[in-house]
């Protein structure tokens, strides 16, 4: 029989152990390895039973075991001390409370999914795991960050195989009682809410849920509330799901109901007001129009409401093509707004303009959010140098007249949450060293360039912990291979083989992520007989652990699932190659640690960052990837080896994927397995241990989530923050009035003349040359542009690289035409071919950027003595 309702009966905790409640509702646990050991000693049958989910397990201990550990006083003691680290955790001073300066009382970071812990499974892939990874670092460094997000009441998808290999998708559903999570309350008890206004007079209401990540609120807003209709209640129900409307009621409740979330939280527990406001990736972008709103509500117009919050807000995007960024059509945004729907004071044509793409090659009639969260961050980053770069490039449409380069769009590259992502053998190898405080400390805050204790430890510790890990996968694959194969239909007396999957003394390579066409799950099948070769190889052979899921409605992706299965079910090679399905935190927290070798094949340079093989390095595993993401940036030969990739614009796919595939067979069959298996004097793999301490040693402090936290709180929130305090009502006004008169005023600049002392197109190095330019301002004052002299190598066709821009300076009044003249030297510095050229620029001191408003004057063809090229 079907029950008709559902309840969560929780035990009433004995007095002495209702510290474990708190303990519980805090998420530290999920990286803490002493809370987690804690809760493992309450029932540890049931803690494996509620796959290490404290809520889950104190919902099922029974009344006499409780009863028990309260008259347990060993247990009590631990129960104190842990109980006592973390109220030192949550309330002491940490790295951020002893920096100098005047850094932002509080950040609020939004973000569509959040991957913290496997008990909260509100992610999808590498966005909201970097998301979770970034609350915990910013708990671990003190910083004052509120994280804000939707409570999916089926989270992403769970993912199974049917017997020919196909991807299943299931959608369970959670209840929010049951998950380490709390109702925000009002001070009279009822539950906290807000709302944001649909069109034809319905309203789309919210509660609000609070996680705790150690010392940071994650704020969740859950549309599954009995005032709402039925379509409205079901705006939260999936992550990524839904057609256009409903991707965008979700997006609007994150950005508009996040702020009113915020304000909310804030005003009930006394938490400082953010000062920064950062969007991770466009789907939170509608944050910035209702604190425009907010500031117009309080007296502003529109424009200067615009600038004041421009200067508080970090937009991050981390997509490298246009394919990956939300979409809507113009009309159903415009639906949405207006004196029918939401923000009814607003205009909606000033709010459309912010989406608009209205750039060379942009859809006029399509609503862009990444395209809006950069007009509305007055400060942007990419999540790697090479994204940085590609992110330039991509989005120069919005910066014309300026080279790529000089595109205001920073980048930060992704760390991640080594406490989370190391497995316990390591730290304990790590605290054996150098002790268990000093570790922590290491993996939290980093801020080192080097981990020197990792070369006292000895090869044959390494060598040892490796081996074990291995051993832990492999265990760990035949349980989850065995259920797998359950699912499929097999009966347990087809599935004796699965003894023999993988071997722990066999070289284990790793592929996990998601299974979009550009990452190339099935690059490895492109030569299946090579590969085969070296699967069985007699004295070198490999394993590999693949796992993935394809989005839902992405059967291209699915298809690649299947095709890797069907390889992976071939009796000759199925002790050898395996495809675990619903990859996710738990599984992952296993498959890092265990393998020997990262894999990741991406089509270059369409990996963001990629921090898979992050965690991978961080537990020992050498990566062997394409030089894409962060790998770009850090790769070195004693870290692991590069996938040589034929990324030409004229390279076929297929040839493409055909050359790139032999590259990577290449490498395993001449230089990886033999390394792996090759011994020296003392039996020990001792180049390869090499390449493990070398890996932990050097790039381990790089790849620390620490370490990003660290630079967004100096590179991007604290001068965000003083933007913000500088931006006061009247200056805000100011800023939007002269940015106003300068673009109406901008037609009539012009570089009219530009002359230079030089006599001859050769000069020495080291002189020093006069120039002399001739401007039209356009009815402008010289107060409002810079005059800039760039120089730099010129290449064949005169384009100036590595360009050193030096202002010049107005000489006098306006002449009786109305034009300035501005001098300054020119110094000659470098040898070879050498050029100049001059530009006009807005200058303002509340300007983060010279190129913030996307405008540029330049001399004409006519204009020029010389074409500029001073030696050849």
């Amino acid at each position: 029989m079907k029950a008709i309702r559902r309840f969560t009966v929780r035990p009433v905790l004995p007095e002495p152990l209702r510290p474990l409640s708190d303990l519980a509702r805090n998420l530290r646990w999920s990286w803490h390895a002493e809370t987690r050991d804690l809760f493992q000693s309450v029932d540890p049958e049931r803690w494996t039973a509620s796959e290490g989910d404290p809520v889950r397990l104190l919902g099922s201990v029974s009344a006499e075991r409780l009863a028990e550990l309260a008259e347990d006083h060993r247990f009590l003691r631990r129960l104190t001390e842990v109980a006592g680290d973390l109220a030192d955790y949550v309330g002491g001073d940490r790295w951020y409370q002893a920096q100098p300066g005047e850094l932002p009382a509080a950040v609020a970071y939004f973000s569509p999914e959040f991957g913290v812990t496997a008990a909260l499974p509100q992610y999808s892939g590498g966005l909201g795991i970097l998301a979770g990874d970034h609350l915990k670092s910013a708990s671990d460094l003190g910083v004052p960050l509120i994280g804000v997000g939707l409570l999916y009441r089926h989270g992403y998808f769970r993912q199974s195989l049917s017997r020919d290999g196909w991807q299943q998708e299931t959608y369970p559903v959670l209840d929010p009682n049951e998950l380490p999570v709390a109702l925000l309350r009002e001070d009279d008890g009822s539950p906290a809410q807000v709302s944001i206004a649909l069109p034809g007079g319905r309203s789309l209401r919210a509660r609000i849920w609070l996680a705790q990540v150690g010392r940071v609120p994650l704020l969740m807003l859950d549309s599954d509330v009995e005032e709402n209709d039925i379509a409205a209640r079901g705006v939260t129900d999936v992550l990524y799901g839904g057609g256009s409307e409903h991707r965008l009621l979700q997006e609007m409740l994150l950005g508009i109901g996040g702020v009113r979330a915020v304000r909310t939280y804030c005003r009930l527990t006394g938490h400082p007001e953010p000062e920064v406001f950062h969007t991770n990736e466009g789907h939170a972008g509608f944050l910035g129009l209702e604190r425009i709103a907010e500031l117009c509500d309080a007296g502003l117009d529109f424009d200067a409401g615009l600038e004041a919050v421009r200067a508080g807000t970090v937009f991050t995007t981390h997509t490298p093509v246009p394919a990956g960024i939300d979409r809507f059509d113009r009309e159903l945004v415009a639906t949405h707004f207006g004196p029918d729907a939401e923000l009814p004071r607003m205009d909606v044509g000033n709010i459309l303009r912010l989406g608009m793409e209205t750039y060379p090659g942009g859809e006029p009639n399509l609503f862009n959010m990444a395209v809006m969260g950069l007009r509305l961050g007055q400060r942007a980053n990419g999540v790697s140098l090479l994204h940085g770069s590609v992110s330039r490039e991509m989005f120069s449409g919005l910066w014309p007249g300026f080279d790529a380069e000089e595109v205001p769009i920073t980048s930060v590259t992704n760390g991640v949450h080594a406490p989370t992502w190391v497995a316990p053998e390591v730290f304990r190898l790590g605290a054996r060293q150098i002790g268990a405080q000093r570790t922590e400390d290491a993996l939290t805050v980093g801020g080192s360039d080097r981990w020197d204790a990792v070369a006292e430890i000895p090869d044959q510790d390494i060598w040892e912990l490796r081996r074990d890990l291995r051993e832990q996968l492999v265990v760990e694959v035949r349980e989850r291979l065995r259920a797998s194969w359950r699912q499929r239909g097999a009966g347990s007396a087809e599935l004796g083989w699965i003894d023999g999957v993988l071997d722990p003394d066999v070289l284990t390579i790793g592929f996990a992520r998601r299974v979009p066409s550009y990452k190339r799950l099935t690059l490895m099948l492109r030569d299946r007989d090579r590969l085969m070769d070296l699967l069985l190889h007699p004295d070198h052979p490999i394993q590999i652990v693949v796992a993935g899921k394809a989005h839902p409605a992405d059967d291209g992706g699915k298809r690649l699932v299947q095709e890797l299965v069907k390889f992976a079910d071939d009796p000759r090679v199925r002790h050898r190659i395996v495809f675990l399905p619903d990859y996710g935190m738990a599984m992952a927290q296993k498959l890092y640690p265990g393998c020997d070798i990262w894999l990741n094949n991406p089509l270059r340079p369409l990996e963001a960052c990629g921090t898979s093989g992050m965690k991978a390095a961080l537990n020992g595993c050498l990566n062997l990837s394409v030089l894409d993401g962060w790998w770009d940036e850090w790769f070195q030969p004693d870290f692991g080896w590069a996938i040589p990739t034929a990324d030409g614009t004229g390279t076929d796919p297929d040839h493409r994927d055909d050359v790139e595939a032999a590259a990577l067979y290449d490498l395993l069959e001449q230089r990886v397995t033999p390394r792996f298996y090759e011994r020296g004097q003392d039996g020990l793999p001792d180049r390869w241990i090499e390449m493990v301490r070398q890996t932990l040693t050097l790039l381990g402090p790089k790849v620390l989530a620490g370490r990003m936290v660290r630079e967004y709180v100096e590179r991007l929130y604290t001068p965000a923050a003083h933007a913000h305090r500088a931006m006061t009502p009247d200056a805000a006004r100011e800023l939007a009035s002269w940015k106003g008169r300068v673009r109406a005023a901008w037609h009539g600049v012009t570089v009219d003349h530009v002359e230079t002392s030089a006599a001859t197109a050769t000069a020495e190095l080291g002189t020093t040359l006069n120039l002399r330019v001739r401007v039209g301002l356009g009815g402008l004052a010289p107060d409002d542009v810079e005059v800039q002299a760039v120089s730099g190598r010129v290449d064949p066709e005169d384009r100036i690289g590595d360009g050193v821009a030096v202002p010049l300076k107005p000489v006098g009044g306006p002449d009786s035409e109305g034009h300035w003249l501005f001098e300054g030297p020119l110094s000659l510095d470098r040898t070879g071919p050498y050029g100049y050229t001059v530009r006009i620029l807005p200058a303002h001191r509340l300007l983060a950027s010279s190129a913030e408003l996307g405008l540029v004057a330049v001399p004409s063809e006519d204009g020029v003595e010389g074409a500029g090229v001073l030696m050849r």
